[in-house]
This record gives C-alpha cells, structure tokens and sequence, in this order.
C-alpha cells in the first residue's frame, strides 16, 4: 500500500494529480491511501479524504509500504524514523504552492543524502514511483557531535561580530 500525504495546511493538486494518472494506467496494481488536505482535484483512481484522525494517520504509516508526499521535514523525519522508501515532490514558488522554494532545496540534499527520492515535476512522477518500488532508504545516523560543532561555530561568528 502507497500511503499519499499532501498535509493540511494548504491543497497540492500538483502531486495527487500526477499520483492519480501513474494509478489510472494499465498495470499498476498498488492501493494508494490517500490524505489530500483541501484539493481541489478529486482523484479518479483511489479514495481520498481531506484529513485523516491521528491513530489512523500511524497506523496508514506503519501499514505502508512506502510514502508519497510533498517535502514537509516533518513526514520526512517520520519516513526516516520508519525506515519507508519515501517519494517526495517539493512545492514550488512558481506554481503558488509556497512562498520560497525551501522545500526543493531540502529535497535535493536529503536525496543526494539517499534517504529520499524527489519528483519536482508531474512528469517525473511515474518514473519516480516505479524507482520507490525497490528505494531502500539509507539508515540515518545521528551524530550529534556534528550538530554540536556547527552549533559552537555559530556561536562563536556571534561573538565575534559584537567585538
């Protein structure tokens, strides 16, 4: 089972629309669940709700064989935590879905970091779901020691520019 996540915040008819042509074609066989906030697109090819409670919402997630979404940090970072192959399509400036294109720039690196794929157009979409078949995500490591000397670094700028 694909588990489709587009949020609640705001509609993303760009992602289930394209989710919803790979579905309609000859051969695909998956079942998608899908939450697709306040779209104004309705999906021909599966069911779709607008929000779904909590205790559904993990148990779709756990049940799942592998996610599509937009790039939000928080289904990311839920996607890691699972291990879930994780398919992502950034919002974009261009097309009004978000005021900067903070999302495709998270995308990028968390995909060159192996832990993600990324569709940044409808048209990549069916090639990207065919990959998210077999996307085994790298294990994601914490190191905090990283974090602490980044933390440190910025610290330090900081007291050099009030000197």
């Amino acid at each position: 089972m694909i588990f489709l996540i587009v949020g609640t915040q705001f509609p993303f008819d760009r992602l289930v629309k394209a989710v919803d042509e790979v579905a309609g074609k000859n051969g695909f066989d998956e079942r998608i669940v899908a939450q697709i906030g306040d779209s104004s697109y309705r999906p021909e090819n599966f069911d779709a709700v607008p929000s779904v409670e909590k205790a559904l919402f993990d148990r779709y997630f756990a049940e799942a064989d592998s996610i599509i979404s937009h790039a939000g940090m928080g289904t990311i970072t839920m996607a890691l935590d699972h291990r879930k192959p994780l398919l992502v399509m950034p919002r974009l400036k261009k097309y009004g879905e978000v005021v900067n294109d903070h999302q495709l720039a998270l995308a990028g690196k968390f995909e060159q970091l192996g832990y993600l794929l990324v569709a940044c157009q409808a048209e990549d979409v069916p090639g990207k779901m065919e990959q998210l078949k077999s996307f085994v995500p790298q294990k994601r490591q914490p190191s905090a020691e990283v974090v602490a000397a980044r933390i440190s670094t910025f610290l330090n700028e900081l007291a050099q520019l009030k000197n």
